[in-house]
């Protein structure tokens, strides 16, 4: 990847009978890079990506591909392959045929009429017309890629769903695009397999250093995934940054709490001083933390799970943010343990390593936040 933009929107809208699905988005994608494009169900993450790979036309705004304009040109000649959500795979082709089938339209555009009929005829069925030797190259190549090789000869309904997204990448991979447009293409798939195919994309990703943009509203596959992540809210982009950056200096209460599921309180400054800022937040309880914002006085206390260490010793701890509550709820995760606890107006979610001792429900508690992991947004 290289610093060099190659995709660039700028100030793209979309209305849809006077709904805005985006929203002026603005935004560049550097050669190479994989670029994710995060939000919830309506955020217009989605619209973007298709306005980009020209399903759907701007209502405002220019899109450029390199240093070509590309808001006139149509889907087809646009250097983009798109990754649907649903596979869009043709059930009545052969895997082969399937990915072969942006290659044939290719073919189909350029050529006369004789050429016209004989893609028309293998894009119907295989069993009328053989794929020319250049075309059956490309496509093994591609199947080769994904880790499908010897499977060309199924039909779709042969095939596993991971297969069969592995096969609508190697369709959209094998006319060589400069660039990958992916819309939730792991939505359908389950746990593992969502694992799985991750590494897989990120893997032929990195392999061909292919410009990449993916829309997604699953925050691990974007913050495991992506180079930079844009978080979508409303039709515009709340933020952008690396992953680390908007997980661990989000901007808004809404990036906090949509990466990762943050506690969220209001409060009001009490102080800043050279150490330490406050904030009071419910019935006069008092969060410090390394700084606040400047010029405002009402604030939102975001605090992460993770953050909050959760104890049983009921001894007097020193320094800041120690709170005795307790235990509420406990729900086994896995590799942690999330417990809900009360302390006195305030419902804390910590989560804790469940390899340690596991706190019952009922149990009374000490829960220390550590200043620098308490935001004031």
């Amino acid at each position: 990847m290289d610093n060099q933009a190659f995709v660039r929107i700028q100030g793209l809208t979309k209305r849809y009978d006077g709904v805005l699905a985006a929203d002026n988005v603005s935004f560049e994608v550097r050669r190479g890079e994989f670029f994710a494009l995060l939000g919830p169900s309506g955020c217009g993450k989605t619209t973007t990506l298709r306005c980009v790979a020209g399903f759907e036309v701007p209502s405002t705004g220019q899109i450029f591909i390199g240093e070509r304009l590309v808001n006139a040109l149509p889907p087809y000649e646009r250097p983009c392959g798109f990754v649907f959500q649903s596979y869009a795979l043709f059930p009545h082709l052969t895997v082969r045929d399937n990915i072969a089938y942006g290659l044939n339209t290719r073919r189909f555009r350029r050529g006369g009429l004789v050429s016209k009929l004989s893609v028309l005829a293998r894009m119907t069925s295989s069993r009328i017309a053989r794929l020319p030797a250049d075309v059956v190259e490309r496509v093994e190549r591609a199947l080769g890629l994904v880790g499908l090789g010897g499977l060309g000869f199924r039909y779709p309904s042969q095939l596993s769903a991971g297969q069969q997204q592995r096969v609508a990448l190697a369709r959209a991979l094998v006319i060589e695009p400069e660039v990958l447009l992916m819309d939730e293409p792991l939505s359908n798939l389950d746990l593992k397999l969502r694992v799985e195919m991750r590494d897989v994309i990120r893997q032929i990703q990195n392999a061909l250093s292919i410009t990449t943009i993916y829309v997604t509203h699953d925050q691990e596959e974007a913050l495991g995934m992506a180079d930079r992540v844009a978080v979508m809210r409303d039709g515009r982009i709340e933020q952008l940054g690396t992953p680390i950056e908007v997980y661990s200096q989000p901007q808004s209460p809404f990036v906090a709490e949509f990466l990762g599921g943050a506690n969220r309180f209001l409060g009001r400054v009490l102080r800043r001083d050279a150490s330490y800022a406050s904030a009071v937040i419910g019935d006069g309880i008092e969060i410090a933390a390394t700084a606040a914002p400047e010029g405002r006085e009402d604030v939102s206390v975001i605090v992460r799970p993770e953050s909050i260490r959760i104890a049983t010793d009921s001894r007097e701890l020193p320094g800041p943010n120690v709170l005795r509550g307790r235990v509420t709820k406990r729900t086994f995760l896995g590799p942690i343990v999330r417990y809900e606890v009360t302390a006195g107006p305030l419902s804390l979610k910590v989560d804790s390593g469940s390899d340690g001792s596991i706190v019952s429900v009922g149990s009374e508690v000490t829960v220390t936040i550590p200043p620098e992991r308490v935001l004031l947004l």
